[in-house]
This record gives C-alpha cells, structure tokens and sequence, in this order.
C-alpha cells in the first residue's frame, strides 16, 4: 500500500480589518452635559439697585454699543469690570423701576411703560445704558406727546352783560372781538328818573375762545366766571 504523502499546512486564515479612519462621535450623554453648560451660561442675573432681574445674554447684547452687551462679555478687553452680588447677579446701580421697560425694550422691541411712567425717565435710562434706538423712540414719544398737548381746544364762553334800554342798541351794534349776540332778557325797571321807568336788560353774549394753550388750560377770570353762571341759568 502506497502510502502518499499529504500536506498538513494549515494556511492562516486570513482577516480583514474594517479600519475607520473617522473621529469617534462623543456620547450622547456627553453633548447633553454640553447643551446644558451652554444654556446654563446664556443666562444673567443682574441686580439693579436691589431688584433681580433675569435674562439671556442674548437679549441684552441687542446693541453692541452698550453699556449692558459689554457688561455680559467674557472678553476683558470688551467687558466692563464690574462687581457681582453674592449670587453672582451683576451690581447696577440705577433705578429698578425704570430698568423694566428698558429690558423688555431689548426683549422685543416695543417701548411698553406703564402710565405712572414718564418718558422722560425711561430717556434718563436710555441714555445710560447707551441704547441708542431706545434713546430715539422715547424722544419721537416725547415730541408727539407735547405736540398733542399743545393742540388748541375752542370752547363757548358766555358772558352776562347788564344794560339800559338806551345803551341797548350801541351796545349790540358795537360788539366786537368775535363777540355775538345770544340771548336778551327783560328784567324791568330798576330805578325811576324823573316821570319815567327805565327798563333794565340782561344781555347774554357768547364767544369761542381756546380751552388749552401750550398744554395750560385758559381760566377765565372770577368776574367771567360768575357771568357764565348767571348765562346758564337764564
């Protein structure tokens, strides 16, 4: 018996590696930590003279020129140094009151002020933090308002005059000043002269003058006033 001589080699088996030569993605959990550290370092605090109020960074860098982007910037060269409360709220010392409009200014760009406000503080402010839209929205506010108040109103005034019959007719007929006639009442003879009675006339009198001036009501005089009454009684 022949005996045939066999190859036992084994060949080792050959593997191919799939190499990736991409970054390894991070976690999940890792850009969550991330996501959270950002939005945790979006927001502020601010105290302003004794009030906190809170915002982004977002928010308050509407305006690269103010006083309120460069106090939120890390950046020293661009940041303002300022001192922070033990809750880590930035220090401002100004009026809280004021500070409400100007910040929801910044949030959504309306001037929405309360009525007990006035423009001319929320200006103050606006001028301090450097806010230079603000500043011109609450000037455009502050001429409107003083054009409507210094609006010229007319109204009737009424004057009661007391005449003779003889001085009636000069009296009428002489009237001027836009002065015009409205009402003549009889009042009877108040004195005798000689055999003969004298009748008395009330003459009432209207004119159209102005109630506001320059943002000042026109008040008639004490005499005016007590001939306005007794023309509205007759």
């Amino acid at each position: 018996m022949d005996k045939r001589s066999m190859s036992t080699e084994t060949k080792p088996e050959k593997i191919e590696m799939n190499k990736n030569t991409d970054s390894v993605p991070e976690t999940d959990s890792k850009v969550t930590v991330k996501e959270n550290k950002a939005r945790k370092n979006e927001w502020v605090k601010l105290n302003v003279g004794g009030t906190i109020y809170m915002t982004t960074r977002t928010t308050l860098g509407r305006d690269h020129k103010s006083f309120l982007y460069r106090l939120v910037q890390d950046d020293p060269e661009l940041g303002l140094n300022t001192d922070k409360d033990d809750d880590g709220a930035y220090l401002i010392d100004r009026d809280p009151t004021y500070f409400g409009p100007v910040l929801n200014y910044l949030r959504h760009g309306k001037l929405v002020m309360n009525k007990d406000l006035s423009e001319e503080g929320i200006l103050e402010e606006a001028e301090f933090y450097n806010i230079m839209d603000l500043i011109k929205l609450v000037k455009d506010k502050i001429r409107e308002r003083d054009a409507k108040q210094n609006q010229t109103y007319m109204k009737n005034v009424y004057r009661v005059l007391q005449c003779s019959e003889e001085e009636l007719t000069q009296m009428v007929s002489t009237m001027s000043d836009g002065w015009k006639f409205e009402q003549l009442v009889n009042i009877g003879s108040q004195y005798n002269y000689g055999s003969e009675d004298h009748a008395e006339f009330l003459c009432v009198v209207s004119k159209e003058c102005p109630s506001i001036l320059n943002g000042h009501e026109c008040e008639p005089s004490d005499r005016a006033k007590v001939l306005q009454q007794k023309g509205s009684r007759m």
